[in-house]
Parts: C-alpha cells; structure tokens; sequence
C-alpha cells in the first residue's frame, strides 16, 4: 500500500522547523493525506463487495470495473499534475481535487438509496424470480417454478440442480443454460458510475500535488528530505488502516449486528475527504508560499482547466459503462480475438505501454551516448517487471476480497468475526509495523555493504509475492467441512506481500530519477505511472479467471470455489516465483548497465 513520489526540489516558501525536527508546514500535509486515504482506501475495501453483492455484477463484470477503476486511479495523475505544473499550481489543484472526490464518494452514497438489485435466472431462455433466505453460510438460494422454490446448487461439473424442499432433485440444469443476473435501476447505476467518474478525475488532482508540496518544503539538498517523506507516507497507511475497519464495519456491520448500510460506508468516506478538505482550504496561512501557481500562469485560464476537468467526468463515465458491458469472448476466439475483444480502456492501456517503453528506447539509442542509452535499457527491464509485482499484489482488493467473503473463515479466535473487507487492513497494519524495521535492516546492511542493488529487491519482491499466495493454497488443505480456510492463512498471505512490497515500493521512483536521461525524466514518470496503471488493470483481468457462479450475490457451490480459486492463486504464485528467479539471474548484467547507480 505504501507509494513511493519523488517530488520536485523548488522552495517557494519559508518552512519553520518546529515539528520533531521538519517543517511544521509538514504536519498539516501529513494530516490532510491521511484523511483523504481514509476515505479512498475505505471506499476501495468496499467496492469489490458491493458491485457483486449489491448490484449483483457477476464476478467478470465486478473485478472488471474494479481493475478499471484503480487503473484510472493512477493514469489521471499525469494529467494533473501537468495542470498544476502549468497552470492551477500545487494547492489549487489539491483543493480542486478534494471537491471532486468528496462529490463522488456522496454520488455513491446516493447509488445505494435505491435498494440491492432484483436476482433472477435465465433457465433456457426462460426467466425465473430468484430469492435469497438465511444469514452467512446459511444463505441460500431458491427459483420459484410453478408455485414452488426449488434450491439452486451448483455441481462441480458446472451443471445446476434445483432441489424440493426433501432435497431430492427436481431438475438439473445443463452447464450454460443457466444465466443469473440481476435487475438494477438505470438511476442508481447511473450513481455508480457517476460517483467512480469523479473520484478518478479528483483523484488525478489530489495525489500527485501534494506531494508536490512536501517537496518544496525541504532545499535542494536538504537531508530531511527523504525522511520527510518516510513520515508523510506513513499518513498514507495510518489512514487507510483505520478506515478499512471502520468503513465495512458501518457498511455491512460485525459479527450479528448487520451494519448500517453501504450508504454509511461510502458516507464515512467521504467525510474523511471532507476533513482533508477543510484541513487544506483553511490552513491558518501555514502553507502560504507553498504550491502557489507558476509565476508565468495566466490565472484567467484557471476556468478552463476546471472546465476541462468537470468535462473528463463523461468520459470516464463512458470507459466504466464500456468495462460494464464487456463479455469475454469464446476460448475459441485465440490470442487476437481477446484482444480485438477488450473494452477500450483495456486497449488504450496496452497500446499506451507497448508503444511507449520501445519508443523511449529508440530515442533514448538516437540521441543519448552509450552509457545513458544501458540505464535506460536497465530502467525499462525494471518498470516491465515492476508491473508483473503490481499485476499479482493487487488482487488484494479483487479475488482476494472475494475469496475472504466466500471461502474464508472470518472468526478471529473464536471470539468475533471480521468482514471480507476488512481483511484489506492487514496490508496496512503490517506495513506500519514492518517499515521501521526494514528501514533499519537496509540501513545495517549499507554500512557493511551488503545492501542488495535495485534489480535484486525488485526480484526478492516477485518471490515472495508468489510465495505469499503460495501459502495461501497450502492453507487450503486444511479447509473445514464448509469448504471455508482459517483466517490467519489469509493474514499471512497479506503479511508476506507486505515484507514484499517493502522490497520493491519505496525505491521504485527513485529509480526512475536516478537511470533517466535527464532530458526526458518526466517522461519516464510517466512512463512508470503508466505501468502501475496497466498493472492495475490486468489485476481486473487476472481476477476475471478465479470467476465463479453467483446467483443473488452468493456462489451456487463453495468446494468448486474454492479449488477455482486455489488453482488460479497456484498458478500466480508459481509464475510469480520464477519471474521473480528470472531477475535474480539478470541482477549481474543489470547492474553493469546501471552503471553503479545503487
């Protein structure tokens, strides 16, 4: 979960050191950003749950508009931060941004007020009411055919049996002539996407700006520098800790209290951005000097961009309604109908990325000497593999969340039991804790030169992702009659990825900066930007192939969910591990063309 920016170096302002030893300016940056990740990492845990079990999405559709969605998350920053650069300045834009964000997170709310959506069935062509009884591992679903209801239960050859109330079987239903589906509201999905449109537009204004600001705090050369940002990034997991608690709480409750609703979740969340946005708009003059508009910006173009911004909703409007609609093509289709096949935002995605890294290269061949062109060639290896690390340690919040729901025993010691979405709150406790450590074993190791280089972290970082869903599958074998694994496997999956991701995260950009040619750095921020938010994407599309059969939000058969989803987590974890083995072993030849850059 933790974020590694680099932020520029200019000083604009005059910061006071006051606060254990940084800017006092630094505290209320600190502040604001955990608030704001409390409300977007409390939205983010609730969203998987809420697409399949609110609005009945199957789980193609659900991991589809969620890889999207967070794939949005990271591409709309380059173009904020270019109309902060240009035009707003740092502080404008955050503020910008906050609005808009908070304007999305009540848009959500919004969504919910008009009641879950309808289950129903297709049998043949043939529509039949769905209804759901019981709590927890006692749901149950029923078709109501000529009077009665006939229990749905899925087979593990993917054939459907309704079953009398005796529980013989009155009808079994051939693999693919039963559809479910659900009956939304066009309004209230309209609120979805709407509220999902505004959160990525505001989002691209908040993230990259204030860090930004954190930046022109500290002079070049400032050795506060680095460890400002450690503490102003530690506000990123503070935040997301306790709203990723607290929001599932409200929304779907805890143990027999059944919640709020998800309208409460979503509220939360946009009250913790509202608090960053007070915390921002009326700063007492603290940040005055800070994050001001380029001295060359004509501040008549400011409703321009506003404008522009409020014009990018539709259109990202239009790419979520477009990943709504996608339908996996037939496997008979092959490698060119799948990709003739993706929604549009998947093609932008893959386009974007396969024309920028060799694109770069060849400039980079073209106009740089020997030396600059092999840190370049090493920079673009390191992105590639970066976003296989990404790919693979973001199905936290898609197949990993559905898998905490259906095939996972959420009591904690027998005492309580947590919800599916809370269990994303392991990344953050783990990484809050781990970090201090990590920075004291890295920092142990430098002063007797045995600190790993850049390409060894980033293949450590691969292994132990792979590993971490490695022991996930191994757990499995001691799943209960209920086809349900403990929750410490879970929690130890999340612990693994996170002594993981504090191998490759908090390096990545500064990579970046250190192997770019200078002329096109910001190009190649970019360029890394882009690969998370491909990263992100393919996440959706790696959790599309651990889909299963859902009739009113709830899976028909849990054993055949759970060997879906341990042979998917298998296969991952094995890939994983073996990419990750593969940069070991280029770790040499790497490093020769990183030219001593550690």
């Amino acid at each position: 979960m933790t974020v590694s920016h680099d932020a520029p170096p200019p000083v604009s302002g005059t910061a006071d050191a006051s606060w254990f030893g940084h800017p006092r300016q630094l505290a209320r940056l600190f502040t604001t950003e955990a608030m704001e990740r409390f409300g977007y990492y409390g939205m983010r845990a609730l969203l998987t749950l809420y697409l399949a079990q609110h609005f009945l999405f199957s789980d193609t559709t659900t991991t589809g508009i969620y890889g999207g969605f967070t794939a949005l998350v990271y591409l709309t920053p380059l173009i904020g931060g270019l109309m902060a650069d240009r035009f707003l300045g740092s502080k404008r834009s955050v503020k910008f941004g906050a609005i808009l964000m908070s304007l999305g997170y009540v848009v959500l709310c919004l969504s919910s007020s008009g009641g879950a959506a309808k289950p129903f069935a297709l049998i043949d062509g043939q529509r039949y009411e769905v209804t759901v009884s019981g709590t927890g591992d006692a749901r149950k679903q029923y078709v109501s055919d000529q009077g009665a209801a006939l229990q749905i239960k899925g087979n593990e050859d993917k054939s459907i049996s309704l079953l009398r109330a005796d529980g013989s079987e009155a009808r079994r239903i051939a693999p693919g002539k039963f559809e479910p589906g659900g009956e939304r509201s066009a309004l209230f999905t309209f609120f979805l996407i709407l509220g999902l449109a505004l959160v990525t537009v505001g989002n691209g204004f908040f993230k990259p700006n204030i860090a930004t600001i954190v930046g022109e705090l500290y002079a070049q050369g400032d050795l506060r520098r680095d460890a400002g940002f450690t503490i102003f990034y530690m506000g990123i997991n503070l935040g997301s800790l306790f709203s990723q608690i607290l929001c599932p709480l409200l929304a779907v409750g805890m143990g027999s209290w059944g919640g709020l609703g998800w309208w409460a979740g979503f509220a939360l969340a946009a009250a913790g951005m509202g608090v960053a946005w007070l915390l921002f708009q009326f700063d007492g003059g603290k940040l005055d000097g800070f994050g001001e508009r380029p001295a060359d910006a004509d501040p008549s173009r400011d409703a321009l961009v506003y404008i522009g911004a409020l014009a990018a909703v539709p259109l990202a409007y239009l790419l979520f309604a477009n990943l709504m609609a996608y339908v996996k093509p037939p496997e008979s289709a092959g490698l060119l109908g799948y990709i003739a096949s993706l929604p549009i935002m998947g093609k932008i995605m893959f386009g974007t990325f396969l024309v920028a890294v060799p694109g770069i290269l060849f400039w980079s061949w073209r106009n740089g000497d020997a030396r600059e062109f092999q840190m370049m060639v090493a920079a673009m290896v390191l992105i590639t593999f970066n976003t296989v690390f990404w790919t693979l340690f973001e199905q936290a919040g898609s197949s990993l969340t559905l898998f905490a729901d259906r095939n996972t025993d959420m009591s904690v010691f027998g005492l309580f039991s947590i919800t599916a979405g809370q269990t994303q709150f392991f990344n953050a406790f783990f990484i809050v804790a781990l970090a201090p450590l990590f920075s004291m074993m890295w920092g142990a190791l430098s002063r007797r030169g045995l600190e790993p280089g850049i390409p060894v972290k980033f293949g450590i970082a691969l292994i132990g992702v792979g590993l971490g869903f490695l022991f996930l599958v191994w757990g499995a074998q001691f799943a209960d009659g209920n086809f349900k694994v403990g929750l410490w496997w879970l929690a130890g999956l999340y612990l693994i990825h996170s002594m993981a991701e504090l191998c490759i995260s908090p390096v990545g950009l500064s990579m970046v900066t250190k192997l770019s040619i200078a002329r096109i750095v910001g190009m190649m921020m970019g360029t890394w930007y882009l690969s998370i938010a491909v990263a992100q994407y393919v996440a959706g599309v790696v959790a599309q192939f651990a889909s299963v059969e859902t009739v009113g939000g709830e899976v028909t058969n849990l054993k055949v969910s759970l060997e879906t989803y341990v042979g998917v987590f298998q296969t991952i974890g094995e890939v994983s591990a073996v990419i990750g083995v593969v940069l070991l072993l280029l770790a040499v030849p790497l490093k020769r063309l990183m030219h001593g850059v550690q």
